[in-house]
């Protein structure tokens, strides 16, 4: 089996997680019914929430988080693999995981993933982020054999780094994945090139589910969750702002046929870096 319909479901979440796991019951069920078999919701889909005493009051550890719990369960009512882009995950003494899960059709847990790369950056207009100081990084890439190909993961800011995608390729990955809360600001510049670039550059499919629109704690984020082909082609896009589902049919045939025509998964050579003076 090759060919899989799957989704990308955005949300705006906000700083309610029982509320936000409501309305991803009613956009996954809403996928399902589109016939979609693989379906993957934004990263931070259980909470958007800026202030951190109010956050880590909030949490709970893996087993017991409302939203894996949710998640197994609509994987298992729907028959689908069923992909939480992240939420955050207590892992005790004050630390917290930025965490996605992928659960199968029948419930149980394939395997997890921990956001890499934090971001910790100052942009214009006074715009200043540190997830550093709340979340542990991941550690490990991850990749998943599933029945319609091969699925390589990824959260929101680690798509600035094509190693990361570039490793997941080599061990097979047919399938990337981006479920993201882009700021409005870096979205508009760069969201949609760099997850083109991401799916040409290893000659994958790519599934981006992100937030979208003005949340309650007061950020913005810039939506326009994508589904892309392996030459760079929109499938799928929604808008800025606001919920949406996104559906399209895949054929991971389509990623051997891309990587025949330019093979530079294969073609590409070891080499130094030699800085010289004038």
């Amino acid at each position: 089996m090759t060919k899989v319909k799957v989704a990308a479901v955005q949300m705006c979440s906000g700083v309610s997680i029982e509320r936000n796991v409501e309305r991803m019951r009613a956009l996954v069920a809403e996928a399902a019914a589109q016939g979609a078999t693989y379906v993957q919701t934004p990263e931070m889909t259980g909470a958007l929430q800026r202030d951190r005493a109010a956050l880590m009051a909030s949490l709970k550890p893996e087993a017991q988080d409302l939203v894996y719990r949710a998640a197994s369960e609509l994987a298992a009512q729907h028959s689908i693999f069923m992909h939480v882009g992240s939420t955050a995950i207590a892992l005790g003494n004050e630390k917290v995981a930025n965490r996605g899960f992928l659960f199968g059709p029948d419930g149980s847990l394939i395997t997890s993933y921990d956001k890499i790369h934090m971001f910790d950056v100052d942009l214009d207009n006074g715009e200043s982020w540190r997830e550093s100081r709340t979340y542990n990084p991941g550690a490990a890439a991850r990749v998943a054999a599933l029945p319609f190909g091969k699925l390589g993961f990824a959260v929101c800011y680690d798509v600035r780094f094509p190693q990361l995608f570039r490793a997941e390729a080599l061990a097979g990955a047919e399938i990337l994945t981006v479920p993201a809360a882009f700021t409005k600001q870096t979205g508009e510049a760069h969201w949609e090139i760099l997850l083109r670039a991401r799916a040409i550059e290893n000659g994958a499919f790519l599934v981006a589910a992100a937030q979208g629109g003005v949340h309650e704690d007061g950020r913005e984020t810039y939506g326009n969750s994508m589904i892309v082909n392996p030459w760079g082609q929109i499938l799928a896009r929604a808008g800025g702002s606001g919920e949406a589902v996104l559906v399209a049919e895949i054929d991971t045939a389509d990623v051997a046929a891309a990587r025949g025509k330019i093979p530079n998964l294969k073609n590409a050579r070891e080499f130094a870096v030699e800085t010289v003076g004038a």
